[in-house]
């Protein structure tokens, strides 16, 4: 049975084919941002900080840590639809996800590269997502737009949008949206129009200010594009394509984006010199020398196994016991 066709994920809800494009394109991207700053082994400053904006920047940088975000709080509202099915205490075993993502975390942190962000997604999480499984949904997204909206103002960018997007993925999920993604047209259509108007004049202005505010909201909006877009186009012929390539890599991104950490670290080592003599071209390269191999053995992996290898430990300790591993015939 091809990938494409899967009846159900590992906790036999019925999959959602277009949740595993966008978190494998959202792997994509994150990759090709955290290239240079993985080789500093620094943390998630710009190499080159006196430089303007690269065309590469303008299309990576802020752009698809938003859309992993948003993911991961949709796939945590439907753990917990789940979980509501399978057990007594499902917010227990959300806690017991979290703490083990929070460990895999700082091991990732302290052990290969300190810009580690399963350790933020950990906390945030814990402090924002469990607790809004309490709140009703209209309670959620009302909460979701003010957390969004606040380090806007703020002028910040980056980690503090996280905990918004979690609960933004959630209020998704609680609507029914994401149900409902997989044969929408004319709401990504509007969506995709609307995001694209906006994020032209976003981008200019953070060119020409270079302001936190400005690089913020293209990065949000410039997301909305890649997301809106993505979804249009997996209502084309391009459908079987774009699912061979992403999903593969979504399906087993825990395991892709640790990986992805050592690859970087040992081309580097191979390279040689600063990173901050790399040209975009040379980014892309590596990101492409780490990705192939990944996709590779995702796909392999997955004909045989149904999640990657970290997934499976994952999801053993989230649920406490032993899940099957292999497909059955």
């Amino acid at each position: 049975m091809s990938q494409e066709t899967l009846p159900a994920t590992s906790s036999g809800r019925p999959r959602v084919a277009a949740l595993d494009v966008l978190r494998g394109f959202a792997l994509c991207g994150i990759l090709l941002a955290n290239v240079k700053p993985i080789a500093h082994m620094g943390g998630t400053a710009p190499a080159d900080p006196d430089s303007g904006p690269s065309l590469l920047g303008l299309l990576v940088d802020q752009r698809f840590f938003p859309i992993f975000s948003l993911l991961f709080g949709v796939g945590f509202s439907l753990l917990l639809e789940s979980a509501r099915r399978h057990t007594p205490r499902p917010r227990v075993l959300l806690l017991r996800r979290l703490l083990v993502l929070a460990a895999i975390g700082l091991a990732h942190m302290f052990l290969l590269w300190r810009g580690d962000i399963l350790t933020i997604y950990a906390v945030a999480g814990l402090v924002v997502l469990l607790p809004s499984t309490w709140l009703p949904r209209w309670a959620v997204a009302g909460l979701a737009a003010a957390l969004i909206a606040t380090p806007l103002i703020l002028g910040s960018n980056g980690v503090p949008l996280v905990p918004g997007l979690f609960l933004l993925g959630s209020a998704l999920t609680r609507y029914g949206v994401i149900d409902r993604m997989e044969h929408a047209v004319r709401g990504p259509a509007v969506l995709f129009v609307l995001f694209a108007a906006g994020a032209v004049p976003a981008v200019w202005l953070q060119v020409a200010t270079g302001s936190n505010l400005w690089f913020s909201v293209a990065g949000l909006l410039t997301a909305g594009v890649y997301v809106c877009g993505l979804l249009l186009l997996l209502r084309t012929p391009l459908r079987p394509v774009l699912h061979r390539v992403f999903a593969p890599l979504g399906r087993m991104a825990l395991t892709n984006y640790l990986t992805a950490t050592v690859l970087v670290l040992l081309a580097t080592l191979v390279l040689g010199g600063s990173p901050d003599a790399w040209s975009s071209g040379m980014v892309v390269l590596i990101a492409g020398a780490v990705l192939v191999p990944q996709w590779v053995v995702s796909t392999l992996w997955l004909r045989r196994f149904r999640q990657g290898p970290l997934e499976w430990l994952w999801r053993w300790a989230t649920w406490a016991r032993r899940p099957a591993l292999h497909r059955t015939p």
